[in-house]
């Protein structure tokens, strides 16, 4: 079941990264999404002393339209949600209303992340949740201790992030922090990183969604602008030791008056889709140069779907060999399942390591680490449900 293999670091000529921030319409779609499943774990819980299924990792953000004018500007049409996926609507003579959780959650969702919306006028909530395959929901009714994967798939994770990747994290984390919404209230929720690193020379791109109330006018405009720079560029600079350029919003054309400017901080209220599935990875960010898995992870149960469970759990894993070996730079891990199978005995566990040291010396020790947090998988998918731990 376990494949453990060895390699020395080697570092890439070239890397790219990317991170869409928490008001980007992909990201509130994963954010939507996994808040729906957390709300829906934790009623049923309540209710059945289980989790039922339910995957509800298909949101759809259709944008707005919306007319932003310094120091004002307005939402012309609203921001439409539409919550689809499948959960369990009634199990043992208990009824659920799934359709007002879901909406409740996803509502309370966008309003403690974006600062300038005003959720209930601004933004129309459908579900559209169908009921559960019958199958699927007995199989969560079981009284295994580790629960049976629900779906033949796999799962990937990489630790740590790699500098370019640190920086690219950092960044729009700070952005998006309460401290810098306090002191530069004029950057919106919706900021997008790329990073791209030739050698030691990165190059770190910017797009952060001005707040139209916020900016008197094209001058302030390009002086907020400039401090913004400043801010990331000491961002930047505290965290990467070789040569940098930052550039922020590089569409806007100040002299003809076209600039990055919205009304909510999100581009999502003109034009601009959100689908869940369709930006970061597990780990945050988009990795083309680390192995990284396509699944939709936000939103799947946290039960028994291994398409969620073995992104995270890789990564936890993987964080844990790091940290056991001195000599181990960074760990790799794909976890492959079997449907029906216990959640615990996958069908092949790949552990790919770089750095100094021989295979034979601790293979035997980094398979009894896999297979302790395979064992432990509730224990970290409880932390998921709390939010101790994202998806996206």
């Amino acid at each position: 079941m376990f494949e453990v293999t060895v390699n020395e670091h080697e570092e890439k000529n070239v890397e790219m990264v990317e991170r869409k921030g928490l008001g980007h319409p992909d990201s509130l779609a994963d954010g939507l999404a996994e808040a729906v499943s957390r709300a829906l774990s934790k009623k049923y819980r309540e209710k059945l002393g289980f989790i039922a299924h339910h995957n509800t990792d298909e949101v759809q953000i259709i944008g707005g339209q919306s007319k932003p004018e310094f120091e004002n500007g307005t939402l012309k049409k609203p921001i439409y949600v539409l919550l689809g996926g499948r959960a369990t609507q009634s199990y043992g003579g208990k009824e659920f209303n799934v359709h007002g959780i879901a909406i409740k959650a996803a509502r309370e969702y966008l309003d403690s992340t974006l600062r300038h919306i005003d959720v209930e006028q601004d933004v129309i909530i459908d579900s559209r949740i169908g009921e559960g395959s019958p199958d699927l929901t007995e199989m969560y009714s079981r009284s295994e201790e580790i629960p049976l994967a629900n779906d033949t798939s796999f799962g990937i994770g990489h630790y740590p992030y790699t500098k370019t990747e640190k920086v690219v994290m950092e960044v729009e984390k700070h952005l998006n922090s309460d401290e810098v919404k306090e002191e530069m209230p004029w950057i919106g929720e919706d900021v997008k990183v790329m990073a791209n690193r030739k050698k030691d020379e990165l190059e770190v791109t910017v797009a952060a969604a001005f707040v139209s109330s916020e900016v008197e006018g094209i001058d302030d405009y390009v002086r907020k602008k400039e401090e913004t720079v400043s801010e990331i560029e000491e961002i930047v600079g505290d965290l990467y030791d070789g040569d940098y350029e930052v550039n922020l919003n590089t569409a806007d054309h100040p002299e003809k008056g076209s600039v990055y400017l919205t009304v909510t901080g999100t581009s999502a209220e003109m034009g601009d889709d959100g689908s869940t599935g369709r930006g970061n990875r597990t780990n945050g960010l988009i990795t083309p140069f680390n192995p990284m898995s396509l699944e939709a992870t936000s939103g799947k149960n946290p039960v028994a779907h291994v398409g969620k469970i073995y992104n995270v759990l890789s990564r936890v894993i993987a964080k844990k060999i790091v940290e056991n070996f001195e000599d181990v730079e960074s760990a790799t891990l794909k976890i492959l399942s079997q449907i029906g199978k216990p959640i615990n005995e996958p069908q092949m566990v790949s552990v790919e390591l770089e750095g100094t040291l021989n295979k034979e010396d601790i293979s035997d020790e980094v398979e009894d680490i896999c297979q302790e947090w395979l064992d432990r998988t509730p224990e970290v998918m409880e932390r998921v449900i709390e939010g101790e731990i994202t998806t996206f």
